[in-house]
Order: C-alpha cells, then sequence, then structure tokens
C-alpha cells in the first residue's frame, strides 16, 4: 500500500499534468475571427456606401419622423405589445439564472434541526449547521459566471431587436394607414367625375350625339372605380386593423390620419463603421460567440481535479434548547475529486461545446450577411425609389398641363370626350402611382434606419 507523502505527490503530478493539457490546448478565437469578418467587410462596403443628399442626421429610429401622434402610439405599443411583454419576462428570468450561477461561486450554508424516538428510549434532538465550499482552482466557475453574463447580455440585445422591429412596424403601418387614405381620397374624385362624365354621355345619347357602346364603356368605368374604392376602404381597415395589434389593443382604435405625408429625415454618413455595428442582432451573434467560447473552457475544465472544502457542527442533546445552544462538535473534511474514467462522456461534452462555438460564428457570419444585405436592398430601393417619384412627377406634371389643354379644346369642339376620358385617367392614374411611389419610399427609409440599427432609445 502507498504511503501516503507518496499518495498526495501523485494526486499533486497527476493535476499539473492534467492541468498542463487543458493550458495546451489550441481552440480558434472565433471571437477574433468575426471581429475580422467585420472589419473585412466595413472595409468593402465603405465606398459603396454614399451619403444621401438633402437628409439631416437621425440618431435614433424615432428620430425620423417628428409627429406627437406617432410618438404616443411607438409609447403604447412599446408598454403593452404582448409579443414585446413576453421577451421582456424572458430577459428577466435570464438575470435570475446569473444570480443562481453568481451563487455557486459563494460558500452554501445549511442548518438542520432533527427529533428522534425509539421504543423503550428518550427523544434525541440534533441540531447541525454545515459549511461547504468550492475552490475555484481553474477559474472554471468564475468563466461559468461570465458565460452566463455574457448570455444574459445577448439576450438583452435580442429584446433591443425586438423593440427596434416594432417601432419600425409602428411606424410602417402609420404611414400606410395615410397611403390608404390617400388612394380612398384620389379613388373618390375618379368616381366623381366619372359619375359626371357617365351622366353626360346619358344626355349625350338620349340627343342622339352618341352611341350606346360610348355609354356602356362609362358606365364600366364607374362601377369599376367603385368596386376599387371599396377594396381601398377594407385595405384601410386592415392597417388600422394591424395598428391595433402592435398596440395590444382589442378595442376600437380612433385617431385622425394625417392630410399630408411627414418628412422622413436619414443620412448614411460615417457608415458602416459608425451605424452597422449598432445593430442589435449583429452584438447579441457576437455576445453568442464569446458565450459559447467561455462555456468550451469550462467543459474541459469539468476533467480537471476539484477541491472542496466543507465544515460542520451538530450536537445531540435530550432536549431542543441543549441541541440548539449546547457545546457543538465541529469537523472539517477536505475533498479532492479526480474524474478518471466516464465512458468518454467528458470529453464529448467539451468536443459539442467545441462545435457550438462554431456554429455561433457561423450564425454570426449568417447575421453579418444579412444585415450587409438588408442594408445594399434598401440603398438599392432608396436610388430606385428616389429617381422613380422625380420622373412620375414630372409625367404627372405634364399629364395635368395636357389634361387642362384637353379640356379648353372639349369646350371649343376641337376634340372628343373620348379623349379628354382618357386625357383624365391618365391623369389619376399617375397621381395615384405618384402617391404610392412617395409612401414606398418613406416605408423604405425606415427600413434603411432599421437595417443601419439606429433602434430605439433603450
Amino acid at each position: 500500500m502507498l504511503n501516503r507523502p507518496f499518495l498526495n505527490i501523485g494526486l499533486l503530478c497527476l493535476s499539473l499534468v492534467l492541468a498542463a493539457c487543458s493550458n495546451t490546448e489550441k481552440r480558434k478565437d472565433y471571437a477574433e475571427l468575426a471581429q475580422q469578418e467585420l472589419d473585412s467587410t466595413s472595409k468593402t462596403k465603405t465606398s459603396q456606401w454614399q451619403t444621401m443628399d438633402n437628409v439631416v442626421p437621425a440618431s435614433y429610429l424615432t428620430d425620423l419622423i417628428q409627429d406627437e401622434q406617432l410618438n404616443s402610439l411607438i409609447t403604447q405599443a412599446l408598454e403593452a405589445n404582448p409579443s414585446l411583454q413576453k421577451t421582456q419576462l424572458t430577459l428577466q428570468a435570464s438575470l435570475w439564472s446569473l444570480k443562481s450561477q453568481q451563487g455557486d461561486s459563494l460558500p452554501s450554508v445549511e442548518a438542520g434541526f432533527s427529533g428522534n424516538k425509539s421504543e423503550g428510549s428518550n427523544t434525541d434532538y440534533k441540531a447541525s449547521l454545515s459549511i461547504s465550499w468550492e475552490a475555484d482552482l481553474w477559474q472554471k466557475l468564475a468563466q461559468a459566471e461570465q458565460a452566463s453574463a455574457k448570455t444574459l447580455a445577448s439576450d438583452e440585445a435580442l429584446y433591443q431587436a425586438s423593440r427596434d422591429t416594432l417601432v419600425a412596424n409602428v411606424v410602417k403601418t402609420w404611414l400606410a394607414i395615410t397611403a390608404k387614405q390617400h388612394a380612398i381620397d384620389i379613388e373618390q374624385k375618379r368616381l366623381k367625375l366619372l359619375e359626371a362624365n357617365e351622366q353626360l354621355i346619358l344626355k349625350r345619347f338620349k340627343n342622339g350625339l352618341g352611341n350606346l357602346e360610348e355609354l356602356d364603356e362609362s358606365r364600366t368605368s364607374t362601377s369599376q372605380s367603385k368596386a376599387d374604392l371599396v377594396e381601398y376602404k377594407e385595405n384601410l381597415a386592415i392597417e388600422i386593423r394591424n395598428l391595433q395589434l402592435y398596440l395590444g389593443k382589442t378595442d376600437s382604435l380612433s385617431f385622425i390620419t394625417n392630410q399630408n405625408y411627414p418628412n422622413v429625415s436619414l443620412t448614411l454618413s460615417d457608415l458602416p463603421q459608425q451605424n452597422l455595428q449598432r445593430r442589435p442582432d449583429l452584438k447579441a451573434a457576437y455576445l453568442t460567440i464569446e458565450a459559447a467560447d467561455l462555456n468550451t473552457s469550462v467543459a474541459y475544465k469539468d476533467m480537471l481535479p476539484s477541491i472542496s472544502l466543507s465544515a460542520t457542527l451538530s450536537e445531540t442533546a435530550a432536549s431542543p434548547r441543549a441541541a440548539l445552544f449546547g457545546s457543538p462538535i465541529w469537523s472539517l473534511l477536505a475533498q479532492i475529486t479526480q474524474p478518471l474514467y466516464q465512458g468518454g462522456k467528458l470529453k464529448a461534452a467539451a468536443e459539442i461545446a467545441k462545435l457550438k462555438t462554431a456554429q455561433a460564428y457561423q450564425d454570426y457570419r449568417d447575421t453579418l450577411l444579412t444585415a450587409v444585405n438588408e442594408v445594399e436592398n434598401t440603398l438599392g430601393q432608396e436610388r430606385v425609389l428616389s429617381q422613380q417619384v422625380r420622373h412620375i412627377n414630372e409625367a404627372l406634371f405634364s399629364a395635368k398641363k395636357n389634361l387642362t389643354q384637353y379640356e379648353k379644346k372639349y369646350r371649343t369642339g376641337l376634340v372628343e370626350l373620348n379623349d379628354l376620358i382618357n386625357a383624365q385617367t391618365t391623369a389619376f392614374d399617375l397621381e395615384a402611382q405618384l402617391d404610392n411611389l412617395i409612401y414606398q419610399h418613406l416605408s423604405n427609409r425606415v427600413d434603411l434606419g432599421l437595417a443601419l440599427g439606429l433602434g430605439v432609445k433603450p
């Protein structure tokens, strides 16, 4: 049988060997790779993402539009949206999980009191107080706590992303309500004119100046306009219901629709270093890598020896008072535990942790690529929609001038009524198209702000 000194030396040597193995375990620094990926993307895209003209800076998503009614709606959504509230509760649970993890590195204290009575003997009372503590020799508990803190920070970033998305949806729906109301107004003007034309054609037909085909065509246009108007009104009702959903309301929502579109401000200066890194989903993905890497270190350190200390005070007496306030017997135990064989379980856990870190890195790359794609798509739409608005605006200006000329010529008998109606149709179509393009342009700017991570104030 080995002497105690040799046994102690052997255990110490074994611990040192395992510690050395742990320290020499080489792993990829995925957090560093993720940072390099972001830096590389930033350098590549800086020259491509140019600053737009005629816009003012916006620090937050809520700075894009200055409107008291919209600010009130956003506040209601942030306070009452059930999906966001659920995410917030999950975040609070994660915070308590971190506090629970922090308790693992602190000593635990337990007190006990029991009574025991056997047949033919007096009742014995026993009181005990025990304190136990695991020495964090390899910083395993500290790293587990750091991993939990990183996970909590990642959850906080995802919660912020949920807030940002909710506010963006509220803003876009608010703009959509204005757009749908404008579509109704334009169609109502069209319908009024079509009905007037129908009465004129009917009068001409009775006077023998027209034909039945013209009257049927006019009635067809009027009925089609009525059908479109019904659809536009339902589209408006749908957008209002969507807004109620975001606000977490079941009762009817009443508010005054804006007569004109608001100004939406945005600047793309200092991209992408300043703004793209503000995206909370990108922050969450990076923090997940760091948390996974810390968990990998913990998994490897689970194979190292653990040292625990415990102290116990106990007293057995014939009365509760004597058991509680007598002269207790104390004992002290120091224990070192070394996992030797668990069927490869600990090694497999470490390898799985490594793979999860690699997966977290790929998730980060996917998030980064998605972010770049969203910015480039919205930038492309910004340029296209700006040009379309300008061209259709010019076309509408020309169409209105042309309509004025046709009205003058019709009154003097130089053109037929059908020519005038075609000019009216063209003007109304261009007006509706322009209004829809303006809405798409404003909505796209909200999407662009969201893509750049402007977000909402925490």
